[in-house]
């Protein structure tokens, strides 16, 4: 019985240390994806003058940004599935998404926007580089309160609810930019009799936004309570037939779409929320006033 115990637990053991690659091997897509995005933002950069060139480069930039957030949304999720979480899959994570999510879209902003508008060369270094470190301090933030949570309800940080993140999340602020991209993939520059400086400073205005979105303390909804087995498959999974569908046959509207509604309902629900508290005095008030007639 021993020999038969020494040989089934090998295999066994082998099977479990595979499945722990499962998660980091999705980890590597994403960073190859990021990698990818910032070769193809360059090769945009450098074929500026032929602009049907450039924007195909830019859009199989965007689009590697895009199955990247694919792919970090999934490696958390099968590492939680198979129970094979670690701190050397949260570590990788982490740098994987300074790189994709971080780096990428700061220099494709730069590349296919207004890195090219003349004189703005400084400025538009700038903005991508506050972008970058923007996210950087989001994740690290994310770790943090992840790894601490008694830190997090001390009062310095906002209490942790794995409901909802604290910032909006570095995968969909560069979900965003690359959704406006895939929609116009042509650079600016190529725009001829237009002021290309007015698209340079809204593009600049929408990543400051994107970037002071990430640091702040609105929250947003997290999705991990989603699923078949704690909601109603006959509900979400026509959902999630549909928005596949208008993903594939209209992906430069749909991602867009999807992208620009989620980035904006962090604040939407604050302000919403801010509505309900002036209601509420405003309730007992009235309610007061007809109690004492």
């Amino acid at each position: 019985m021993s020999d038969d115990g020494k040989e089934k637990n090998p295999p066994r053991r082998g099977i479990r240390r595979g499945i722990f690659i499962i998660p980091s091997a999705f980890t590597i897509g994403n960073i190859l994806c990021g990698f990818y995005a910032v070769i193809n933002s360059m090769k945009g950069y450098q074929l500026l003058d032929q602009p049907a060139l450039a924007a195909h480069q830019f859009n199989n930039a965007a689009s590697a940004i895009g199955y990247a957030v694919l792919l970090d949304s999934l490696d958390g999720r099968i590492a939680r599935m198979t129970r094979t979480t670690s701190e050397f899959g949260v570590e990788l994570d982490s740098i994987a998404d300074v790189l994709s999510f971080g780096i990428a879209p700061a220099i494709l902003a730069y590349s296919w926007g207004y890195g090219s508008t003349p004189g703005m060369e400084r400025i538009a270094w700038g903005v991508s580089f506050f972008f970058l470190i923007c996210g950087a301090l989001r994740l690290a933030r994310f770790n943090v309160m992840a790894r601490a949570p008694r830190f997090a309800q001390s009062g310095k940080t906002p209490k942790l609810d794995k409901r909802y993140f604290v910032g909006l999340p570095i995968p969909a602020a560069a979900g965003m930019l690359a959704a406006v991209i895939h929609f116009t993939p042509k650079p600016l520059i190529s725009y001829h009799g237009t002021d290309i400086e007015v698209y340079s400073y809204f593009l600049m205005l929408g990543m400051v936004t994107l970037a002071i979105l990430m640091v702040s303390t609105f929250r947003y909804t997290s999705f991990k309570d989603v699923g078949l087995k704690r909601n109603k498959p006959f509900i979400i999974l026509p959902l999630l037939s549909l928005m596949v569908a208008g993903i594939l046959f209209y992906s430069h509207w749909v991602l867009l779409i999807l992208a620009a509604v989620y980035c904006s309902h962090g604040p939407l629900l604050k302000a919403w929320g801010l509505i309900n508290r002036f209601r509420r005095p405003m309730a007992k008030v009235d309610e007061a006033a007809h109690s004492q007639q």
